[in-house]
């Protein structure tokens, strides 16, 4: 009997315990909970926080500051305004704000002997000249460093020539000269109107086709929006202006003389005309009135209509001019001199609380080629307006979870070489410590809407942002911004949601993302892609971009920067302070299979030669499904991830910050080393664009005409197989850890 008593008492007692232990379990699991919950409540109000410190008159002021003076790269100007933005981030209460130099090479007209074209007659005699300068605008007259229109880094020289006009200098466009017009540009020089594709990529392909020079210009087709009045009584062009910019073949190589190592004292330097990408023949830009003078005496066939812009003239190719004119030819007179030149980042940093040895860098540059009111200025002023505004945060006492890097770059317009320098002097710790590259170059380059170009590991992010922050476009007033760009951008592809593009290059990311692989993206204001057709904006690298006309005609009330900056500031905010760092790899699995489909079907045209030579896409798919199964797993891992175990949640995010690493080829892509991610490169065709798969791309491109088909497919089945590889080590980087 007392054996039972004890037994019953030993059952009540465990039970007892049991409930005891159930209770606590889920008194533990809702303080857990709870704290998660106030710790996802604490971050939002954080972010919100920071994002209703930034005010419009604020980016509006530091523009205005920034744009009064000339601030080319290597100039004094230049210097004190590095200083003085320095000054200001301390004065922000950043931790620790420097100058890091770095001595590169750079490119300036000859003062004292001028760059310009010429028509000549049968003697030699200049009957035609090109003008010197452009005509400054309104109260900007007195200015005396104002540098003149030039191509940096174009070769010097006085080639004298027949003309021949190349639409944009594209591939294709010297295609159709050479296989439908039999017209060969050896010898000639050669005319083509700025846009489509980067200016570097025209030289490139006029040196391929034997040119001795070539003169750019800015077609109104390109460059002048119907209705609008030139500057300043509207947004277009003048016929005046000229397009400033440099004619680099880089191909992300940074310092054309230290290529893959920062320009510092000790590095080795290659002489001056060995140095990588520059261009062998002389390049200059002209105004559209100007080129309407020499292009109305072009002789020869008549052109397509696609290649007929909105000048005056008949746009006749060439080559030379009509039987009136035929003894006249064109002499190009350019004299740039390279120069070893000091350059000045300023580096500005927070030190994380939990992880300081993971960095968000938000960069962009500071250098112009003028006044710089659009490019890169609305860029720099929103900088220092989210520097403002968490240097604010931070003396109040909040501190992010991972260190965040502000950087002010210098020499962007000649080749990204301030924040490639820098990249390649902290390359090293960069692989191990980067978590994302947030780029902060012009913020508007339209009024229309919103336009996101970044890795797919921050679709969701940017998505989810956007969605909490207020649209500044009219009709959508209490609106979201996600809202607004739904409706003016939506995707062909992804039902109910925006277009996010592909990176490219031509901004200050390239070294992050193409070459390191750290996650990278960029917003900014475009215009409506689908109706407006001109290039860039008009006055695009002219001494037309003042703060006036930003003020004027782009962003009076400075509504779509603020919400730019908020964006770009949510965006660091985000991933430099949550536990988990906010990507996505599932997205990315999503992604590559759609490039996969897209490079396939440019194969499957060729569907024959898959055949005869044995391609198979097989496995780059099987490698994509393995990714995607890969992501799935890992996502699910992460739902329950013990958030209150410091090293599960390290793990995780270490598999998440080195996903975007998992697809980087340390061999790089053929011909062009410094491209080392294998999803996406700079079209090789225009360095703009971006292209996925590149190496497969690049593959294909023009196949057809390859002289040895079998060599030119096994080509393809080799770079099937790097993707491939990648892809499927890739998958392996997210499985758990055993």
């Amino acid at each position: 009997m007392a054996r039972k008593k004890g037994m019953k008492r030993t059952c009540l007692v465990l039970s007892l315990s049991l409930a005891v232990f159930f209770l606590l379990g889920l008194l533990v699991g809702w303080l857990i909970k709870t704290s998660i919950e106030q710790k996802h409540t604490d971050t939002r109000n954080i972010r919100e926080e920071l994002m209703s410190e930034m005010k419009a008159e604020n980016i509006k002021q530091y523009l205005r500051d920034f744009t009064q003076i000339p601030h080319l790269a290597g100039t004094e100007q230049n210097l004190k305004l590095a200083k003085r933005i320095q000054a200001q981030w301390k004065d922000f209460g950043l931790d620790s704000v420097e100058l890091v130099h770095y001595d590169v090479l750079l490119s300036y007209p000859n003062q004292s002997n001028p760059n310009y074209i010429s028509i000549i007659d049968e003697h030699g005699i200049e009957v035609f000249n090109t003008s010197l300068f452009e005509p400054p605008p309104e109260g900007y007259e007195n200015f005396t460093d104002i540098v003149p229109p030039y191509n940096a880094f174009s070769a010097q020289g006085d080639p004298e020539a027949d003309l021949v006009y190349v639409n944009y200098a594209r591939t294709e466009d010297f295609f159709h000269l050479e296989r439908n017009l039999n017209i060969n540009c050896t010898g000639k020089i050669v005319i083509a109107r700025y846009g489509k594709i980067f200016r570097g990529n025209k030289v490139k392909n006029a040196m391929l086709s034997g040119a001795k020079g070539i003169i750019l210009y800015s077609d109104p087709a390109d460059y002048c929006a119907p209705g609008v009045k030139p500057y300043p009584d509207g947004w277009n062009l003048p016929g005046g202006g000229a397009q400033r910019g440099n004619v680099l073949n880089l191909n992300g190589a940074g310092d054309p003389l230290t290529p893959g190592y920062p320009a510092k004292e000790f590095t080795y330097r290659y002489k001056a005309d060995d140095g990588v990408g520059l261009p062998s023949i002389p390049v200059h830009p002209i105004g559209y009135h100007d080129a309407e003078q020499i292009l109305k005496l072009m002789g020869g066939p008549s052109p397509p209509n696609t290649w007929k812009g909105n000048l005056n003239v008949s746009y006749n190719i060439g080559p030379g001019f009509m039987s009136t004119f035929t003894t006249r030819k064109i002499r190009m007179h350019v004299h740039n001199n390279n120069e070893i030149t000091r350059i000045y980042d300023v580096i500005g940093t927070i030190r994380g609380a939990v992880e300081p040895d993971r960095y968000i860098i938000l960069g962009g540059h500071r250098d112009s080629w003028v006044f710089g009111g659009i490019d890169p200025t609305t860029g720099a002023a929103v900088l220092h307006e989210i520097a403002r505004s968490f240097g604010k945060h931070l003396r109040k006492g909040w501190r992010p979870r991972r260190t965040i890097i502000f950087a002010s770059w210098d020499a962007e317009e000649f080749g990204l070489l301030g924040s490639t320098e820098w990249a390649e002097e902290n390359a090293k710790i960069l692989q191990e410590r980067g978590v994302a590259y947030i780029n902060s170059d012009s913020s508007i380059e339209g009024n229309y809407t919103l336009r996101v170009d970044c890795t797919p590991l921050l679709y969701k992010l940017v998505y989810n942002l956007t969605k909490e922050i207020l649209s500044p476009d009219d009709g959508f007033e209490g609106k979201f911004l996600y809202e607004s760009w739904l409706q003016k951008d939506p995707s062909t592809e992804k039902k109910d949601l925006p277009i996010i593009n592909k990176l490219g290059s031509g901004s200050d990311f390239e070294a992050y993302f193409q070459r390191l692989g750290i996650a990278s993206g960029r917003a900014r204001y475009t215009k409506n892609r689908k109706t407006d057709k001109y290039s860039n904006y008009p006055v695009y690298h002219t001494v037309y971009e003042t703060f006036e006309l930003v003020e004027r005609f782009y962003d009076p009330m400075f509504k779509k920067q603020l919400a730019v900056a908020q964006l770009r500031g949510a965006l660091v905010y985000e991933i430099a302070d949550s536990a988990v760092i906010p990507f996505n790899v599932q997205d990315y699995g999503e992604e590559l299979d759609n490039y996969a489909n897209s490079i396939y079907r440019l194969a499957k045209k060729h569907e024959k030669q898959l055949e005869t030579y044995s391609v198979s896409f097989d496995s780059l798919f099987s490698a994509i499904k393995n990714f995607t199964a890969a992501s799935i797993g890992f996502h699910g891992r992460l739902e329950h991830v013990d958030r209150n175990n410091p090293l599960a949640v390290r793990i995780m995010n270490d598999q998440l910050m080195f996903a975007e690493r998992a697809f980087i080829d340390p061999l790089g892509l053929p011909g062009r080393k410094f491209y080392r991610h294998i999803i996406f490169a700079p079209s090789s065709h225009n360095k703009y664009a971006g292209e996925s798969f590149p190496g497969i791309y690049d593959a294909l491109f023009d196949i057809e005409n390859k002289a040895d088909q079998r060599e030119a497919w096994e080509e393809v089945k080799q770079q099937i197989s790097i993707a491939t590889f990648t892809v499927q080590a890739a998958a392996g980087t997210l499985k758990d850890v055993p």
